[in-house]
């Protein structure tokens, strides 16, 4: 297949899921960076309109072609640039206020695909959002109408997608070329969720899961649950895998944010096999705290690249070089449903960027976030983000500061923003969102543009190539 589409998208991913009572507003949040190779791989926001025309979708990676449903929501979503190889539409809220995030990348064993072989003609991560998003009313229809793709179509990969609405936050994982299970993440809980199977204990008679109507024979019949104690099956045991790689590229990313936000990690390890998917945290997470994860890099730990010079050959960072765009989906209660899900937004590695919260009830996106070109332009967001990202990396030390405060003063400027025109338009006044939006992107645009000047003056200053002399 194509090197973009198969290979960018699917080395690196990072989730993060957050219940509504574990958020410190009462909000549901899925959040995940979508990685791809160490090229840039440029992206692009937009919105898809309602449809009441059914039509059949057509793959641009391996040209699978399903009939869809007559009638379509409208939704946000996030494009590759370079649509040649796919839409690759990856997250987005419709306008019933669900959201979807896809995919994360994830791993099985040998005798799950020699069970359930992948299907190369199947659906995958250029699909996925595409075929589900614009037609479901709640997170758990989302689960239903993508299991039914799986059982009728097939997956040619493994992979993690989450789902929320205004009350539930669902992960739901595939197995093998045809299975699929899923779990609702409890309200006060969150879970995060690197490139491996992810699920662990799993009640198949709980009204809090879901899965392919054979699951649980499957396993019987094909003698997948390695454990002696099987009361409560563990599905990574099951269908995952526990590789070397594992160690030092799944499990150290999840023990990290355990660290930040867990209740109790004290006895975990980075390289710890079994560390729980459901984790309870010690304090209410806000979106701040949500994007602090995203963008880590084994801060405080002797496994931070910019401070142990050897750290960087041990584990794989969260914020890395290969992040293309990174969102947060909040679904926010005791809101007008114009107003309740705000798609928060970040472009290139998040340890550099700053997310901006758009409304999702428009039609349009502001230009810098949507005409993103597959070249490189500066006056996108993408490009200038990375433009800064690339500066900064070559000396953290010195850039750290400027970095963050820019970080800290344009999403005050932009919430503060966002919580005047919350209340206007809780006050009954008509608001432009799209206005709204496009002052969001203004003022990211300014703000990230006075930053490469500030980097740029500073960076001259520090030049090998200069000389003690002038005249």
């Amino acid at each position: 297949m194509n090197q973009l589409g198969y290979q960018a998208h699917q080395k690196t991913c990072t989730t993060i899921l957050v219940g509504k009572r574990a958020t410190i507003d009462g909000s549901t949040m899925i959040a995940r960076n979508e990685d791809g190779g160490d090229e840039p791989n440029p992206q692009k926001f937009v919105v898809y309109p309602a449809n009441t025309a059914g039509t059949v979708y057509e793959s641009g990676a391996n040209h699978v072609k399903i009939p869809l449903p007559e009638n379509s929501f409208r939704y946000t979503a996030k494009p590759d640039a370079d649509d040649s190889f796919g839409v690759w539409a990856g997250a987005g809220i419709n306008s019933q206020n669900v959201a979807m995030t896809a995919t994360e990348t994830s791993t099985t064993n040998t005798r799950v695909l020699a069970a359930d072989p992948l299907v190369d003609v199947g659906i995958g991560e250029a699909d996925i959002t595409t075929l589900v998003l614009p037609y479901i009313k709640s997170a758990r229809e989302g689960v239903t109408r993508l299991g039914q793709l799986l059982k009728t179509y097939g997956t040619y990969e493994s992979n993690g997608i989450a789902f929320s609405d205004q009350e539930e936050v669902w992960y739901f994982e595939s197995i093998g070329g045809h299975h699929w299970a899923a779990i609702r993440i409890p309200d006060d809980a969150f879970v995060v969720a690197p490139n491996r199977f992810n699920i662990d204990y799993f009640d198949f008679n709980s009204e809090d899961t879901m899965s392919s109507a054979d699951l649980e024979q499957f396993i019987t019949d094909h003698h997948l649950n390695p454990d002696i104690d099987t009361t409560t099956p563990n599905l990574r045991h099951i269908f995952g895998s526990a590789s070397d790689k594992d160690r030092v590229y799944n499990n150290p990313r999840a023990w990290y944010v355990h660290r930040l936000f867990a209740k109790d990690a004290t006895n975990e390890q980075p390289e710890d096999q079994d560390l729980p998917f459901i984790v309870y945290p010690k304090k209410k997470l806000s979106v701040d705290d949500v994007k602090f994860a995203l963008s880590s890099h084994y801060q405080g730990t002797a496994f931070d690249p910019y401070e142990h010079e050897q750290a960087s050959l041990k584990y794989r960072p969260i914020g890395i070089n290969r992040n293309q765009e990174s969102h947060i989906l909040q679904i926010r209660p005791n809101m007008p449903t114009d107003i309740a899900g705000v798609h928060w937004l970040g472009y290139g590695p998040n340890t550099f960027n700053a997310f901006v919260p758009f409304y999702v009830s428009v039609t349009t996106t502001p230009a810098s976030f949507e005409k993103t070109t597959p070249t490189f332009d500066v006056s996108t967001s993408y490009w200038l983000t990375r433009v800064i990202a690339v500066i900064a990396d070559k000396d953290f030390a010195t850039y750290q500061d400027m970095q963050a405060r820019f970080e800290q003063q344009i999403v005050a400027d932009n919430v503060n923003l966002q919580q005047q025109t919350d209340q206007a338009i809780q006050a009954g006044q008509t608001v432009d969102l799209e206005s709204v939006n496009q002052k969001m992107a203004d003022n990211y645009m300014l703000a990230a543009n006075t930053l490469l000047g500030k980097m740029t003056k500073l960076g001259t200053k520090k030049m090998q190539l200069r000389f003690s002399v002038d005249d």
